[in-house]
């Protein structure tokens, strides 16, 4: 459309009556259109970042493509699997180049709603941040991009498919695939990771049947004053903590020492798993971690920030326990006497049909719609994890 050989009346009419293009050519991205149940509002998104359903498509894309590692063997969805509730079954994840990461692959689930997106680091609140580490960190390295970008982003550059998908997410780019693009298209994609088909939703949203006998008594068990689960996995995704007034906590007192370790029984943690005072130095935060989500909690095993724990009866027992005692071993230490010790992880007594009805309760926060949501999963080759 030669919109400026035409009289000036039809020059504006161009930009007011086509609003959805850029200048008089290139087509406006769809915007994305949530599909949330009633009364669930939308997740925050940054200005500079609007949801698009091209960004959303090319950040799946780009999630699932192991050519997102220089050397092709890893992609974000190695360390997070839908059907783990994109967490990997591994007490410690890998690295492309084969080192062992230092924190359990965190679950995704609405990951879009939460406030902090790491273990130990409360400055990591948004996730076009958070993208960054796994993209960039050499120490251990994860997928490996640093000093290796011009390489990874001259391959995806080779291929019509993300021609086409970076083309049609950045429409007025003068240079395609650029790391800001690669970091938007990705955290909008993570933006859809949702989760809020599981029994226990629905029987918040009215369905007295969703849950067995079994699971509502082991939801009264955790909401009780005896237990003060929900003290700090209270919310809509059972991650927040408050304090004894209910007040929402946030920054560094919403990072907690829950008397996993206490090496020597001298305060410390492991070296390397330290939690918040790696960042702060100060040792009043050793061994503060962040809450997790409880949302698809059933498959997201082992447990705590290194993977320590099995499975969720060992998650019981330990808070049960008021903390973890290791008789033996370099980190051998009694955890219910580490100094930094939250108070509300104090102990709690459980017969064995109770801990049934808590586990059934846990049990129930499994969506299994979600962990199957073909929007989710891999739009390579869905016969194999990866291209």
């Amino acid at each position: 459309m030669l919109c400026w050989k035409k009289p000036l009346f039809w020059f504006i009419g161009c930009l007011t009556l086509v609003s959805g293009l850029y200048g008089c050519g290139a087509p406006q991205p769809e915007p994305y259109v949530w599909a949330l149940p009633d009364g669930v509002s939308p997740p925050k998104v940054p200005s500079d970042n609007p949801m698009t359903q091209a960004k959303v498509e090319l950040g799946r894309y780009l999630f699932y493509d192991k050519r997102l590692s220089p050397n092709g063997q890893s992609s974000c969805a190695t360390c997070h699997e839908q059907q783990r509730a994109f967490t990997d079954g591994k007490a410690l994840p890998k690295g492309s180049t084969g080192e062992t990461l230092l924190r359990n692959s965190m679950s995704l689930s609405n990951v879009a709603y939460a406030s902090t997106l790491a273990w130990a680091n409360p400055t990591l609140q948004t996730l076009e941040r958070h993208v960054l580490v796994p993209l960039l960190s050499d120490d251990p390295i994860e997928l490996g991009i640093a000093g290796n970008d011009q390489e990874v982003y001259a391959k995806l550059r080779k291929l019509p498919l993300y021609q086409d998908l970076f083309r049609r997410a950045f429409p007025d780019a003068e240079t395609l695939v650029t790391l800001r693009q690669v970091v938007q298209a990705l955290a909008s994609f993570q933006r859809t990771i949702l989760s809020f088909q599981s029994p226990h939703d629905r029987f918040l949203r009215g369905d007295a049947n969703a849950l067995s006998a079994k699971a509502r008594a082991g939801r009264k068990l955790f909401f009780s004053d005896r237990l003060k689960c929900s003290r700090c996995h209270g919310g809509p995704d059972l991650n927040q903590s408050t304090d004894a007034k209910g007040e929402l906590l946030q920054g560094r007192a919403a990072f907690f020492n829950n008397g996993l370790y206490n090496v020597g029984n001298k305060g410390t943690y492991p070296f390397g798993g330290q939690g918040l005072y790696e960042i702060s130095a100060d040792r009043k935060d050793i061994g503060r971690f962040k809450v997790p989500t409880l949302r698809n909690i059933e498959v997201t095993g082992p447990y705590m920030h290194d993977g320590s724990l099995k499975t969720l009866s060992d998650v019981i027992d330990h808070y049960a326990a008021g903390g973890r005692i290791l008789s033996d071993g370099p980190n051998a230490g009694d955890g219910r006497q580490h100094p930094n010790k939250s108070p509300l992880v104090s102990g709690f007594s459980l017969t064995p049909e109770e801990k049934q009805q808590l586990l059934a309760f846990l049990q129930s926060l499994t969506d299994k719609t979600f962990l199957q949501n073909p929007s989710l999963g891999n739009p390579h080759n869905q016969d194999a994890p990866t291209p």
